[in-house]
């Protein structure tokens, strides 16, 4: 590859690994740069790497869209958006998640989940939830089974990473109905932390690193909902549990044993310190982890996996047998190579083993101890060595762990439950990546193997995924070889010979040790390219991985894998009295053996899991997820590139970048090809080629080869890309000279110009320095003689003030006494005037109650008499049997009735006690902070007060002061000096005394902008008092219609309860719509006693009334629904159902029903005619008749019995009340208003009519929302066409005709003007179109706000032109529908006007972040402001956004915010609340007359409705 001057590169570094630099000069092969440090360099041209010089400082969010893919490239794009916090990358489809260490909670929420689902995979911000969308869309598509691959060095996020994926498939999947309480997706996640405690550890690099391998497979139904659940888990570190070293610890579960109080002391446990397992590291605690709280978690996910309170015993009090097994300790025995138990401090904790494991102590010691042998001729008992007892207690402990860990992975799976029946699945694989430490043994040798099979299926798709990519293309390609890892993966697993075989072979052989294993592998592939034999040592050999060599010591190779299963371990826990023990270790099978050991290998078996493990994922469609660990002491904003570079070859992120480079690398589409290089060709750009054809004659002229062209993208081999930029960088180079020339000229004439300027300048300067010099000593005679003129002018001044002051003074005094003595008397004659006022009253108020006591004593005396004279006609009537059964029934019946009243009474005393609760809470505290911000001002006008008392002072010193200098000035007149001096002093005096008078009109312009405020404040705090005392009206007009719905179904008349009262018509028509009869009385009125005396006036029979009773009201009924079904249409602006409907219940008295069932029948038939499939026609004329018919009810209607609680007066009191002022104005009414009583139901019909108006209004919003929508996908990005040749090259994507622009705008616009004219065509108040069209315009905010900040492609310069044009548009139509009914809508628009304004603005660079905050975006938060700032990039001029101070800043603040809130999310929510209240709607439409309205035609077939409509009276 050759170099040019100038050309920008990359150089390796020993500590950076990488750095940029500038090629100054090439020599031959060797070629001199200048790093960005400006340290010059001498390297070979092959050491050097080409860099793109105008990179997004932000980074690119795919790194196939790099313009160089290359090792530097990758890292330099990731330390990129590290910085600004966007810690996820594609590379094609595999995401690279670079841990932040810090909590980043607005990433994660629910409102981030909902815009990620079913997104396409790349159109939002790389996400680890649009993988998880990615897997659960391709399993649902093609009915295929998913994996999700998450892999990564210990550290760096790969459980935090499987949890997030596991939450996002528990949102988007959910769980099908059952019954069950805990469901799947709430034990799985809650599973993690139970195989944290037991599964995970400290290690050097992670303070919570899994030590075992899972794979979590979720099931699926056909529906897509979370069917079932399984774990499977792989190589657990069982060596850990009986050896660590510092500073790494043991599993957690043990130190949080050791911290549970009470449970700790029960097991005879202490502080880790005091067990060897746990002390042979001195690290018992991790930074913000609290191993009580940690035991507390535990259990709690014990419980919800459903572990049984005897199984959580049981489990720990076996971590506390392993606890005190490991303290046992081994003294030689009498005899040869035998052993006893050393001291008395070890027998007591074999005991409490023993205790612990409930077995027998001898026979645990005996087990440990000593090994029995069956041979033929019995049973032979061997003794065995300190060493070798040691061995036997720590393979007890590990047998146990390992058999503990198991038991809890598989209680797990049967809590969770597995769907035999599911066909579809999704699996994440948290598994540990490619290890590489000093020292490496047989663990990082199994991982390392697992890592070389996932990276083997890791390639074979990446290799897959780019031919899909070519063949979607439609280009030819042919078979590009990569790099395979098969050979290394023969070295390993192949048989017979391979070093897992030859590890199985060496542990069969009892003698076999370390040194002959490794010298019999090394002659088995002494020539095997991948092994090597480790230069220091005999025993240790190095395998060359894909992700580089790793030297392992075999020290414990055989005595890791051995994996003996001793039966006297067996046998004794098996009889343990614990069944849980006993479960743990089920009998061995009877079979006759030498030895008490069973070799099992751990290799072998780990191998077998993972060609399982591979079998699952070779039937399943991967995806894959890197972890990177950006540092090494978990610290955020710390970029460690040598430590980032390894991890990404371990994880095969550069051996996709090497599979890519064997093909076509550079991927450009044509309209990206042509912004950069279309200047190779301006000949070319006339408009008359399309995209793909000029590309093909631009690369042609160039003379390149091997490019292909595809369907969408241009294809260049490696290389290529540096060829076209080199060109390019030669005709910019010509431009630039060209440009400098012409510089250089201009400037030339320009400094020939200022010259001479400067020289006219000069000479006038001369001469009027001369001028002045001559001027200076005539001003200075002329000063003299007025300083001597103002000073007697000053004296003769001040001595007439002091007298005006003096005289005035007096004046004030004299009348302000005066003045007070007349206030003093007039107060007086006040009080007075009062106190007889208040005594009248007092008096007359006294007469009347003791006149209004006495007429309710005679009222009382004769209802007395008359129920005396009732109650002996009753008397005589109780003999007659059927008198009794009437009374019975009825009884009953009043009994129904009140149970049914009360139930009511609670429910809607509940719902409207809580509602006022909340309103009051919250005036109180609008009024608090009010009366804050009132008692602030006031003391900052008190200090502004003191400030200006204290300038005044200062200005009465300053002026004394100068008295004395100009009597001073007098005395000294005759001197020359000083006369001098004093003139010097007196103007240094009036600089002064001007400063003060200065700081005195500040003081008071202050002053005077607080008052304002003051005044400001008082006016808004008495707004809220008005609003107060409104509201509470309303809270009283609230109790009262409570009050009288609970005595209505608490409380009944004396006489009613009676059970010789009978009604006129059958109860189960007392409530329904009747005519109304001649009388003065309604049927619906409470009968009283002496109606009941009276004989009935009518010749029907009691039956044929009730029949036809009960044919009025169905046909009242019939006709109600029949005026819903129908569209009646509207008169004058009026909806004729509406009015129809309040006219018939009006005449019918079913307001002043005590029980009726028409105003359920009523909301009935509303609901019926809502239920239909296209809500756009029929929504709008039920919001228009419901808000009308509940408008009237509001006005027209109020709540019977405010003033007094019987329902029944007397006439004598009846007149008395109408002798005062009409009652009617202590609830809001006029004294002569046309209103009516409103009994229950009539209460609860409007409150039934609100949530119906309410119901609808949200049912037109959500409907608009939705049609609204699709729309708002297309103006968010500017449409991409073919350019054409202007004359002024443009690099902007979106260079389109204003036509094709503005055509997706267009669209929004008819649909607003479809909309207003279905509402105005509907005569929906405006009050309810401009709630509408408010919220509309506040969704069209919402969505195009949060599209912007999670598709980077859509902060751009251009596009941000693009949505200022539409925003326009929207500007214009708000104009054009006028106030009344567009409303605030425009405001609603705030943030992304704001946000839009922000990416077209120039010179973002210049600007502060006080500046960005307070100008140009005051409504966004700095959150919002960041991701703004961070995703902006211009497509259009190539300028670059803020600055990186602005950008340090912001994320200082985010930094401290987020260790404060929760939730920080840079999205905005949906608001779906209802804007109005049911007096918001009274107030705000107008009063409708029903009377005019005309009648329907078909009313003739309804003669009871027709009668009542037609003749009212």
């Amino acid at each position: 590859m050759s170099f040019r001057k100038g050309c920008n590169v990359w150089v390796e570094d020993k500590d950076l690994a990488w750095v940029a630099a500038e090629v100054v000069g090439v020599y031959g092969k060797q070629v001199q740069v200048v790093t960005a440090s400006r340290r010059k360099l001498s390297i070979s041209s092959d050491k050097l790497l080409l860099r793109d010089p105008d990179a997004d400082h932000g980074g690119v969010d795919d790194m196939t869209k790099l313009t160089y893919l290359n090792e530097p490239g990758v890292l330099y794009n990731l330390s990129r958006r590290y910085a600004l916090n966007d810690i996820y990358t594609y590379t094609g489809s595999i995401l690279i998640a670079v841990n932040p260490f810090t909590k980043l909670p607005h990433l994660y929420n629910v409102h981030m989940m909902e815009q990620y689902k079913g997104a396409l995979f790349g159109e939002l911000s790389p996400h680890v939830f649009a993988v998880a969308d990615a897997s659960y869309r391709a399993m649902m598509n093609e009915t295929r089974s998913q994996s999700i691959l998450v892999s990564g060095e210990s550290g760096a996020g790969k459980t935090e990473t499987t949890k997030l994926i596991m939450q996002y498939l528990t949102f988007v999947g959910g769980r099908r109905a059952s019954g069950d309480d805990r469901n799947v997706e709430q034990q799985v996640l809650e599973s993690n932390p139970l195989l944290e405690a037991f599964g995970n550890a400290r290690t050097v690099r992670n303070d919570n690193s899994s030590r075992f391998g899972k794979f979590v497979e979720i099931q699926f139904d056909a529906n897509g909902r979370i069917s079932g659940a399984a774990i499977r888990t792989y190589l657990l570190e069982r060596s850990r549990v009986v050896q660590i070293t510092d500073p790494e610890r043991n599993y957690h579960c043990f130190y949080q044993l050791c911290a549970s109080g009470k449970d700790a002391e029960k097991y005879k446990l202490g502080h880790p310190r005091n067990f060897h397992y746990l002390n042979q590291s001195k690290t018992y605690e991790l930074d913000g982890v609290s191993s009580a709280e940690e035991y507390i978690k535990t259990k709690r996910a014990m419980n919800i996996v459903g572990i049984s309170l005897d199984d959580q015993e049981a489990i720990f009090r076996t971590l506390a047998a392993i606890l005190h097994l490991g303290n046992i300790e081994f003294s030689p025995g009498k005899e040869h190579d035998s052993s006893t138990i050393k001291d008395e401090k070890s027998r007591l904790h074999l005991q409490m083993a023993a205790d612990l494991f409930m077995c027998d102590a001898n026979l645990l010691r005996a087990t440990l101890c000593t090994r029995s042998i069956q041979t033929h001729e019995g049973s032979i008992v061997k003794a065995l060595d300190c060493n070798a007892a040691i061995a036997s207690r720590d393979a007890l402990a590990k047998s146990v762990y390992a058999r503990l860990f198991d038991w809890l992975v598989e209680k797990i799976n049967r809590s969770v439950g597995q769907d035999q029946d599911s066909c579809i699945q999704i699996g994440v694989l948290d598994i540990y990546g490619f290890e590489c430490f000093k020292n490496n043994s047989f663990e990082q040798f199994c991982i390392n193997f697992a890592n070389e099979k996932l990276q083997q299926h890791f390639n074979q798709h990446v290799f897959k995924m780019e031919q899909e990519e070519y063949s979607k293309e439609e280009i030819n390609w042919s078979y590009i070889e990569f790099i395979d890892n098969q050979d290394v993966l023969d070295l390993i697993e192949k048989r017979p010979v391979g070093i897992i075989a030859l590890l199985d072979e060496a542990c069969m052989f009892p003698k076999s040790t370390h040194e002959t294993f490794s010298t019999k592998l090394f002659q088995s592939f002494r020539t095997h390219p991948r092994l090597e034999k480790a230069k220091f040592s005999e025993t240790d050999f190095t395998i060359s991985h894909y992700a580089g060599k790793v030297n392992y010591q075999t020290d414990s190779f055989l005595d890791k894998n051995r994996d003996y299963v001793v039966v006297e371990h067996c046998n004794l826990l098996s009889s343990s009295k614990c069944s849980f023990v006993a479960g743990l270790f089920p009998p061995p099978p009877e079979e006759s053996s030498r030895s008490s050991y069973k070799f099992s290998s751990v290799a072998s078996r780990f191998k077998q899991q993972l060609q399982a493990l591979m079998e699952t994922l070779n039937t399943t469609e991967p995806h894959y997820i890197r972890c990177v660990k950006p540092n090494s002491v978990n610290r955020p904003q710390k970029f460690e590139n040598q430590s980032i570079l390894h991890q990404l070859r371990c994880g095969g992120v550069l051996e996709a970048v090497r599979i890519s480079l064997a093909g076509y690398p550079t991927r450009r589409t044509y309209s990206e090809f042509l912004d950069r290089f279309g200047i190779l060709a301006p000949e070319l750009m006339d408009g008359s080629y399309d995209e793909k054809t000029l590309t093909e004659r631009i690369l042609l002229k160039l003379k390149l080869e091997n490019f292909q062209l595809g369907k969408r993208k241009v294809f260049l081999r490696a290389g290529q890309i540096a060829v076209l930029d080199s060109r390019r960088a030669e005709v910019l180079d010509d431009a630039a000279r060209l440009i400098q020339g012409r510089l250089r000229t201009f400037i030339a004439r320009r400094n020939f110009v200022l010259a001479r300027a400067a020289a006219i300048i000069v000479q006038s300067y001369c001469r009027g320095c001369l001028d002045r010099h001559v001027f200076s000593i005539k001003r200075e005679a002329a000063a003299a003689l007025s300083i001597e003129k103002n000073a007697r002018r000053w004296l003769s001044r001040r001595a007439y003030l002091r007298l005006y002051s003096a005289a005035v003074l007096l004046q004030s005094s004299i009348q302000g006494s005066l003045t007070r003595w007349k206030f003093l008397h007039r107060r007086e004659h006040r009080a007075a005037l009062f106190i007889q006022a208040q005594w009248r009253m007092c008096k007359a108020r006294s007469s009347f109650r003791c006149h209004q006591n006495s007429i309710i004593k005679v009222q009382c005396l004769w209802r007395q008499k008359l129920a005396k004279r009732e109650l002996r006609r009753l008397k005589l009537e109780a003999n007659e049997a059927g008198a009794l059964r009437l009374a019975k029934n009825k009884l009953e019946k009043q009994l129904e009735d009140l149970t049914w009243r009360l139930h009511l009474e609670k429910r809607l005393r509940v719902s409207s006690e809580e509602a006022k609760l909340t309103e009051l809470s919250k005036l109180q505290k609008t009024i608090e902070s009010l009366n804050l911000e009132l008692d602030t001002a006031k003391s900052v006008t008190t200090n502004e007060c003191n400030k200006n008392t204290l300038l005044q002072s200062q200005l009465e010193l300053s002026r004394q002061e100068k008295s004395a200098l100009e009597s001073r000035l007098v005395g000294m007149e005759k001197l020359s000096k000083e006369n001098v001096v004093l003139k010097s002093s007196l103007e240094s005096l009036e600089k002064t005394n001007a400063e003060m008078e200065i700081e005195l009109a500040k003081a008071r312009k202050d002053s005077i902008g607080t008052m304002e405020k003051l005044r400001d404040v008082e006016e808004k705090y008495y707004q809220l008092q008005q609003n107060l005392q409104s509201l509470e009206e309303k809270l009283s007009t609230f109790e009262d219609e409570n009050k009288v719905l609970r005595q209505k179904a608490l409380s009944t008349t004396p006489m009613s309860n009676h059970p010789g009262f009978a009604k006129p018509f059958p109860e189960k028509y007392s409530g329904a719509l009747m005519l109304p009869t001649t009388g003065r009385n309604s049927l619906f009125e409470s009968p009283t006693p002496t109606k009941l005396m009276l004989p009935i006036p009518h010749s029907l029979s009691e039956s044929r009334r009730s029949k036809m009773t009960a044919d009025k009201h169905q046909e009242d009924l019939d006709f109600l629904l029949r005026c819903i079904k129908e569209d009646l249409g509207f008169k004058d602006g009026k909806p004729v159902a509406a009015c129809i409907i309040y006219k018939c219940l009006l005449q019918s008295r079913a307001f002043e029903s005590e029980r009726t069932a028409i105003f359920d029948h009523i909301i009935e038939g509303i609901n019926e005619a809502l239920k239909v499939e296209d809500g756009s026609a029929i929504l709008p004329y039920w919001l228009s008749n419901a808000s009308t018919l509940l408008c009237l009810l509001q006005k027209n209607l109020r709540s019977n019995g405010f003033l007094t609680p019987s329902s029944q007066r007397s006439g004598h009191i009846a007149r008395m009340a109408q002798g005062l002022k009409s009652p009617l104005k202590y609830i809001g009414f006029e004294e002569n208003a046309p209103h009516v009583d409103a009994r229950y139901p009539a209460l609860l019909f409007k409150q039934q009519l609100t949530a119906c108006v309410e119901k609808i209004f949200g049912l037109i919003r959500d409907n608009l929302k939705k049609e609204i929508s699709p729309l708002l996908g297309f103006c968010i990005q500017a449409p991409k066409v073919v350019r054409s040749h202007t004359g002024k090259s443009s690099r902007s994507p979106g260079v389109v005709p204003q036509q094709s622009v503005n055509s997706h705008w267009d669209s929004i616009i008819k649909f607003l003007d479809s909309l207003m004219s279905r509402l105005r065509g509907n005569y929906v108040p405006s009050f309810f179109i401009r709630k509408l069209i408010t919220q509309v315009f506040s969704f069209i905010n919402i969505s195009l706000f949060n599209s912007l900040l999670l598709r980077r492609e859509c902060c751009t310069f251009s596009n941000g032109e693009y949505v200022k044009s539409g925003l326009a548009e929207l500007e214009q139509w708000i104009a054009k529908a006028t106030e009344e009914y567009a409303g605030t809508s425009w405001h609603e628009l705030n943030y992304i006007r704001q946000a839009v304004g922000f990416l077209v603005i120039h010179q973002k660079r210049k600007k502060s972040l006080e500046e960005i905050r307070q100008d140009l975006c005051p409504a966004l938060t700095i959150r919002q402001i960041y991701r703004i700032s961070t995703m902006y990039w211009d497509d259009k001029y190539g300028t670059q956004s803020v600055s990186t101070e602005v950008v340090a800043q912001m994320r200082e603040i985010l930094n401290k915010d987020s260790q404060t809130f929760n939730s920080n999310s840079f999205l905005l929510d949906d608001d779906l609340s209802i804007p109005f209240s049911t007096e918001d709607i009274s107030k705000a439409i107008p009063v409708v007359d029903p009377s005019d309205v005309e009648l329907p035609s078909f009313l003739h077939d309804y003669p009871s409705a027709r009668l009542r409509l037609l003749h009212p009276e």
